[in-house]
């Protein structure tokens, strides 16, 4: 992992007016991610993370702050640089896959490459590209079905392929487990946290599962728009030092927390059963 900063947003602010009523989605979020880092963000539905998301991937417009991506001001981009920026950089893994069911696994993992008009890659390049990524994926065997004739976990790793395909320094996930089953769900996590030690690529994961956080690097606790908590994991801590030694990560104010584990522990026994909760219902 990169000490370098591929994601910054500073005092990000977000509100939706349906009419009826005014949301304060985002209230002066404050975050840095590192390049190569696996973060969740975590929380209960309806606290921004969602939001959050689509706002650093450039997908929605914020109101007031900055978010920089690898340096870049977002903001400062027309629509169709930040369009043809996210083509070039971002990947997007949806829980509800989001494959053309008339397509099959490959050209559905091709389409992106086929629609970037500024790289104007070739077709017999863009189903080379997609063949290979559906390789990493471990669908290789499957490259000829459509995604009726695949199971939850191998439309989602077709995503992933999707997502990869283009070999993005970032990789926006929402939910990714969130429509399969436990075993599917570790299936999906093992792959995208190999892709990511293999590749160097940053992962961004919203999700409220707290097993799949814990296998993150950090964990980005939300409530009401705002960042309560923002802690290494003990996977990362193991992954870098060998061993756990109770150091949390530094956060988007650039305070460093040390042994914020307690903290941590507060911060869960409140939004763990709120999470919980929703998962039952």
């Amino acid at each position: 992992m990169s000490n370098n900063i591929i994601i910054r947003a500073k005092d990000v602010q977000k509100t939706y007016n349906t009419g009826k009523v005014i949301v304060n989605a985002l209230r002066g979020l404050d975050l840095e991610v590192k390049q190569g880092e696996m973060v969740a963000i975590m929380g209960p539905s309806g606290c921004g993370k969602t939001t959050l998301l689509n706002s650093l991937s450039g997908l929605d417009a914020i109101d007031e702050g900055v978010i920089e991506i690898d340096g870049r001001n977002l903001a400062k981009m027309s629509d169709k640089e930040r369009t043809a920026y996210r083509a070039a950089n971002m990947g997007f893994v949806f829980q509800f896959y989001n494959l053309l069911p008339v397509l099959t696994a490959a050209e559905n993992v091709e389409m992106p490459l086929l629609l970037d008009y500024q790289r104007r890659i070739k077709p017999k390049e863009a189903r080379k590209m997609a063949l290979e990524a559906l390789a990493a994926v471990g669908l290789a065997d499957q490259i000829d079905q459509r995604p009726t004739e695949l199971s939850g976990g191998q439309q989602q790793r077709v995503t992933i392929a999707r997502a990869l395909v283009n070999n993005p320094a970032i990789v926006w996930a929402d939910e990714p487990t969130g429509d399969l089953d436990s075993t599917t769900s570790q299936e999906i996590m093992d792959l995208m946290r190999r892709l990511n030690r293999e590749n160097g690529q940053t992962f961004v994961i919203v999700t409220h599962s707290q097993e799949i956080g814990d296998q993150c690097d950090r964990i980005v606790w939300m409530k009401d728009g705002v960042v309560v908590s923002d802690t290494q994991t003990q996977s990362a801590e193991v992954a870098a030092n060998g061993h756990a030694n109770g150091n949390g990560h530094t956060n988007g104010h650039g305070n460093g927390h040390t042994n914020g584990h307690s903290k941590d522990v507060a911060i869960r026994e409140t939004l763990v059963p709120e999470l919980q909760t929703m998962s039952a219902n």
